[in-house]
């Protein structure tokens, strides 16, 4: 590899932000490899050693620092424990955008560029979905769920609110979004819906260090969520994103538009008064709470998951500290061993839980703990299926 990066000129890396780790090692027990492996090279603390060297002292960027780099998840957990601040998040972002100018042949390339083009998606989608039922793909092996041949088509309902669907939760997994406008709309406000312009957060590719391609489809995105409405996400990564595009895009417009932005259950957690109560009925359902990264360490707001599920279900803790099941966006296709091996400890925590469900409201933990055999759902398909019920019941007294 001959070039600024392989020479050492540069990662991209603010010198301040690669400056401010003091290697105290207060992240370690946080960070999914290397609780795995137990190694330096897989911790925050030795990924930033890394990059000083390669940034500020021209070491060789060479497989080891590859493998280090390629091996994070990007779960940003080193972050909250850190008392120092460091944005190990930006650094990471920086480090891969700096290594994939040099892949010049990479899948990512053309592969997260499909992305961005709703019908052709689908389209692949539904070819993949055969060939699963053909038995052509090993899709426990590649970390995929069963992908339906047919998708409920969803319809606006008004413009109070806007619900944004993205890419592959929208080809894969629309039921989720059908069950989530089905709750929010409960409270009475009307759902709008992004067309194509909107059909993907970049989140994928901005973890990938495809800067440019996210940047381009943050501003397709914009563009199609026009107006002043609130903005819901149900998928925790693209809410993540979506709330960063201030810094990612860098214009007061964009700041404006993260504004906008809430994960769905941030706003439902303030109208739970407008949707029906249990009445008599028993909080039979007992519930695991699996906190996406990037709901928990990024937007800090997992907790009103919690908030809405207890309202009408028992909802226990589980008792890791919010660690990583190794899902991680295209991780666990990617990693496939490390991501299986940091999903285990997810997987011992569910059962000392003793919950039968696991609720996670991001669609990569969701394939993947449920990959593993676990039962997992999205927090508003569950509530959905009990205010269905609720409202079934309450028809039937009034008859």
């Amino acid at each position: 590899m001959t070039s600024d990066v392989a020479e050492g000129r540069s990662l991209g890396i603010n010198p301040e932000e690669l400056a401010s780790c003091v290697s105290c090692g207060l992240c370690l027990p946080h960070c999914p490899t290397f609780r795995v492996t137990g190694e330096e090279w897989a911790s925050p603390r030795g990924r930033i050693n890394a990059m000083r060297l390669v940034q500020d002292q021209g070491a060789a960027v060479d497989q080891a620092f590859l493998s280090s780099m390629d091996s994070c998840v990007q779960c940003r957990g080193c972050e909250p424990a850190c008392p120092s601040g460091v944005s190990f998040g930006s650094m990471m972002e920086a480090t891969q955008a700096a290594l994939i100018r040099q892949r010049r042949v990479d899948w990512r390339r053309r592969g997260f560029r499909v992305l961005g083009h709703r019908r052709l998606l689908n389209l692949l989608s539904r070819v993949l979905a055969v060939a699963q039922r053909l038995r052509l793909v090993p899709s426990k092996r590649l970390g995929l769920p069963g992908i339906p041949l047919v998708q409920e088509r969803l319809r606006a309902s008004g413009d109070d609110v806007w619900l944004f669907t993205g890419c592959v939760m929208d080809a894969w997994q629309r039921s989720t979004h059908a069950s989530v406008k089905r709750v929010v709309e409960t409270t009475g406000v009307g759902v709008a819906l992004p067309g194509a312009d909107a059909a993907c957060c970049g989140a994928l590719s901005l973890h990938a260090g495809l800067e440019d391609h996210a940047r381009a489809l943050a501003a397709r995105t914009m563009g199609a969520l026009a107006g002043s409405a609130p903005i819901l996400v149900d998928s925790a990564g693209c809410g993540a994103v979506l709330k960063d595009y201030g810094k990612l895009i860098g214009t007061a417009e964009a700041e404006a538009f993260s504004q906008r932005v809430m994960d769905v259950h941030e706003w439902l957690v303030t109208r739970l008064h407008m949707l029906p109560s249990l009445g008599e009925q028993n909080q039979e359902a007992i519930i695991a709470v699996h906190d996406p990264c990037h709901l928990r360490h990024v937007q800090r707001a997992h907790q009103p998951v919690v908030e809405v599920l207890a309202r009408y279900a028992t909802v226990v803790a589980l008792d890791d500290d919010g660690l990583c099941c190794g899902a991680g966006g295209a991780y666990a296709a990617m990693q496939p061993e490390l991501a299986a091996s940091i999903r285990e400890r997810k997987l011992e925590a569910i059962r000392r839980s003793g919950a039968g469900i696991v609720a996670s409201a991001n669609p990569g933990c969701t394939i993947h703990l449920a990959n593993a055999g676990m039962t997992v759902r999205h927090p508003l398909e569950i509530l959905d299926e009990i205010l269905e019920e609720i409202l079934d019941e309450a028809s039937e007294d009034v008859r």
